[in-house]
C-alpha cells in the first residue's frame, strides 16, 4: 500500500486559498491584526499571491513580476502602494479600523 505524501503548512494554506475567497480575506484579515509580527502580513500576502498566480497578480497590480517576488519574499520591504495594488488584483480592499 502506497502511503501519501505529505503535504507542507505552505502549500495547504495555498490549496486551500485557492478553493476559497473568503478564506483568504479572513486570512488576510487575521494577519493585519496580529500587530507583534508584522511580517505575517508579508507571509499572508505571498500565500494569496501564489494561490492566485503570481504572474496574473503581478500583472493586474501594475507591478513586474520579479519586483512583485522580491517585495513579497522573506526579505521584502514592499511599498504601500505595491500592497494596495496587490489586494486590489486579488478582489481585496485594504481597510483601516479604530482599535
Amino acid at each position: 500500500m502506497k502511503r501519501k505524501a505529505s503535504v507542507s503548512h505552505d502549500e495547504a494554506i495555498i490549496r486551500r486559498l485557492r478553493q476559497n475567497p473568503e478564506f483568504a480575506a479572513e486570512y488576510l484579515k487575521a494577519a493585519v491584526e496580529d500587530t507583534d509580527e508584522p511580517c505575517v502580513l508579508l507571509i499572508a500576502l505571498r500565500h494569496v499571491v501564489q494561490a492566485r498566480g503570481i504572474t496574473k497578480i503581478a500583472k493586474a497590480a501594475g507591478v513586474e513580476r520579479e519586483s512583485l517576488y522580491r517585495a513579497l519574499s522573506a526579505n521584502g520591504n514592499p511599498r504601500l502602494s505595491t500592497l494596495y495594488a496587490v489586494a486590489k488584483a486579488v478582489g481585496l480592499k485594504l481597510t483601516v479600523k479604530a482599535a
